[in-house]
């Protein structure tokens, strides 16, 4: 039996679909999220990031990535936590109030004002993330989203909203994870420039310019 694929569902057309998406990406939006990111590392603030499916996934891949990657030899270190990683407490959470819960009720245990709330989800419906983002605006958060189709319920809670402008669930995945490692590749860079900039001048008295401005926009 000899199996065909129609013109809308073979790779080359999603690859096709896949860059083109890609040049029409809110720069700005990316922006404005490694400024909120390198805040929270300048005021020694936490970043909380959530998520749930292939967007949980993400989440504690963003976790290590922003914890463990941008670490520097010796100095301040960027605080991250996912709240995807605790399978116990998700579970007790969902088990014994509601799944909405999840999120929100672990940010009532740990955020403090200032903090970060960045959720990650593809609709930006979920209920446990729309809940958990308006806690985190009420506790005194700066809330943060990656999203896409229109940015959902989600995007008028967050602070900074990166909407990936596709109805293509894979598509829209393929892309969260790009923006991931593209915000972390910066975070790093200027966490890295800092701390070098911070030791050469140690001894001078100088003050080092640590301002978060970090791309065009």
């Amino acid at each position: 039996m000899t199996m065909t694929m129609t013109a809308a569902f073979d790779v080359p057309s999603y690859l096709e679909e896949l860059s083109g998406t890609i040049q029409k990406l809110p720069l700005p939006a990316i922006d404005r999220l490694v400024r909120v990111l390198l805040q929270a590392y300048e005021t020694g603030q936490t970043i909380f990031l959530f998520g749930n499916g292939g967007s949980a996934a993400l989440a504690s891949h963003m976790a290590c990535d922003l914890g463990k990657g941008t670490a520097p030899a010796a100095g301040k270190r960027l605080r991250a936590i996912a709240l995807t990683d605790n399978v116990a407490l998700i579970t007790a959470w969902a088990n014994d109030t509601r799944y909405e819960n999840i999120f929100g009720e672990q940010l009532e245990n740990l955020l403090q004002p200032g903090d970060v709330a960045l959720a990650i989800s593809a609709s930006g419906n979920s209920p446990n993330i729309v809940a958990a983002l308006s806690f985190a605006r009420q506790a005194g958060a700066t809330t943060a989203g990656i999203a896409g189709f229109q940015g959902g319920k989600m995007k008028p809670l967050c602070d900074v909203c990166v909407v990936v402008p596709s109805d293509n669930m894979q598509i829209i995945e393929d892309l969260h994870l790009s923006i991931a490692h593209s915000v972390f590749r910066v975070v790093r860079h200027e966490i890295q420039k800092t701390n070098h900039t911070g030791a050469a001048l140690a001894s001078t008295g100088i003050v080092p310019d640590h301002s978060p401005a970090c791309l065009p926009g």
